[in-house]
């Protein structure tokens, strides 16, 4: 976590590295070929924007564990699938073998770190705001 207050999803390191990430791949996907527009393309944009799209929902649903957890996971799948994408684009030689192991190495530390946090999901819950408010305490 750092020493650095985080108060929105932007603060977090993994947010900012998928968003890196999906920026290349906008970049790179500029020079696919127009056959590819409404398969490639668009798959590996969509997936590589659901990356950091997961993480803000996530983070935003902090409150309840399973909900936060839920959301983490499927920035995880997203990030996969993005990789996945980019295989295919370095196979058929819309990208470069260093621009792949670029990609792929920046989706590698994200699901890394995504995985992390959802192991131990504990410090990035927002802490509970008193007893009798959705806290352990029953009514009687």
């Amino acid at each position: 976590m750092g020493t650095r207050k985080i108060e929105s999803h932007e603060d977090l390191e993994v947010y900012q590295l998928a968003f890196k990430a999906a920026r290349k791949i906008f970049e790179v996907s500029k020079r696919f070929p127009r056959e590819e527009a409404f398969s490639l393309t668009d798959q590996i944009r969509r997936s590589s924007r659901s990356v950091c799209s997961g993480i803000a929902e996530g983070w935003r649903r902090r409150r309840y564990e399973a909900a936060f957890v839920n959301k983490l996971n499927e920035a995880e799948a997203e990030a996969a699938e993005t990789q996945v994408w980019a295989a295919f684009a370095l196979d058929c030689g819309y990208v470069t073998k260093e621009e792949h192991v670029e990609i792929w190495d920046l989706y590698d530390h994200a699901i890394r770190m995504l995985v992390k946090m959802i192991i131990d999901p504990g410090p990035w819950l927002m802490p509970r705001i008193g007893k009798g408010l959705g806290g352990d305490e029953r009514r009687r």
